[in-house]
């Protein structure tokens, strides 16, 4: 099947060098199924980008949605460069305050807490020759932000109660899902430290707009959990899929990984078959953006249609038929949309 040939390029090695491995058991991205599926235009683009920028020490901003990938994609940086025997190490700027993310980042002095009888060594020395992800760097308080800045640009940290700098050699690459050109603008986010860490920027799309992506990375997911839970089933019916490619999915990859595995532990058929209570069961506290307006709800609705009829158009269950249209006015859509046929495997 052509998604096979993606899962077979797109897996990627995330085996962690054995000396560092039990320094890192709270830090390293987490271990889940490290893949790069996709033949979506904008996804390759960006893939090809990262693919580029990864045998460099130059920093990296990656930005899209929540669920998009982000952590992945880091991982393929880091697995790609020269650095891959050494750590990637993984920093949620969104969930210390600023007194601890600093000791987190840059690591303290023995005795400046209580209980402490040794030095805490900090991310940053934790990642020595590797690299180090910053997840939601929007979220970093703004007075750790110069501190942060400070060891972008001088290869030196001071652990908190220290004399001396401590010299470290890590690549950062940082990840968001919030405006941060905005946060600059209100005094959220240094705008030196966001020209530090944008020298190399990467957008991920969100997944309804990798329409054609859905059913490759569905089918992966499948094979994933059937492996993981000792199941048999081995395809997803045609009414789910097209279920699945007309969900707006908010949660993003994240979302839609999910919606496999419940609906295959919910499964005992050979055969997958995914419900509208399946779907609607995330209880996401978010929702996907609408369409700004009637022209992008159209684009939307035929791209959906298109990918739903493998990209037929003629015929009696074509995408013109499906959509109430002479062939030569869908064709002339596209093309105002730009839609072109995704390439063939």
């Amino acid at each position: 099947m052509m998604w096979e040939k993606f899962v077979e390029e797109a897996i990627i090695n995330r085996s962690i060098d054995d000396e560092t491995a039990g320094t890192m058991e709270t830090s390293p991205i987490s271990k889940n199924h490290g893949v790069l599926v996709g033949k979506n235009v904008a996804f390759q683009n960006a893939v090809a980008l990262a693919r580029q920028v990864a045998p460099t020490p130059t920093p990296v901003l990656i930005t899209g949605e929540m669920g998009t990938g982000k952590e992945l994609i880091a991982q393929a940086i880091h697995n790609w460069s020269p650095r891959r025997q050494k750590p990637l190490i993984r920093v949620n700027c969104a969930a210390f305050s600023a007194g601890l993310v600093e000791s987190e980042l840059f690591g303290h002095e023995q005795g400046l807490l209580t209980g402490d009888d040794c030095v805490h060594k900090g991310r940053f020395e934790l990642a020595q020759g590797g690299s180090l992800f910053l997840d939601e760097i929007g979220a970093m308080p703004v007075e750790s932000q110069s501190k942060l800045l400070r060891v972008l640009q001088d290869g030196m940290v001071e652990r908190l109660g220290g004399k001396q700098p401590v010299p470290v050699d890590v690549r950062v690459i940082a990840a968001t899902n919030s405006d941060l050109c905005a946060a600059v603008k209100r005094g959220a986010f240094r705008a030196d430290l966001f020209y530090r860490v944008s020298v190399f920027p990467l957008d991920l799309p969100p997944l309804r707009d990798r329409l054609d992506d859905i059913p490759l990375l569905a089918r992966f997911f499948l094979e994933h959990y059937c492996v993981k839970f000792k199941r048999l089933c081995k395809e997803i019916d045609q009414e789910s899929l097209e279920r699945l490619i007309r969900h707006p999915w908010p949660g993003n990859i994240r979302e839609l990984e999910n919606v496999i595995e419940r609906a295959l532990i919910l499964s005992h058929e050979p055969v997958l078959r995914i419900n509208e209570q399946i779907l609607g069961s995330q209880g996401a506290p978010f929702a996907a953006s609408p369409p700004s307006d009637l022209k992008e709800l159209g684009r939307r609705h035929i791209l959906q249609t298109l990918t739903l009829t493998e990209w037929h158009i003629e015929g009696p269950d074509g995408a013109a038929a499906r959509l109430g249209l002479p062939p030569s006015t869908l064709r002339s859509r596209m093309k105002q949309f730009g839609m072109k046929r995704p390439p063939a495997n």
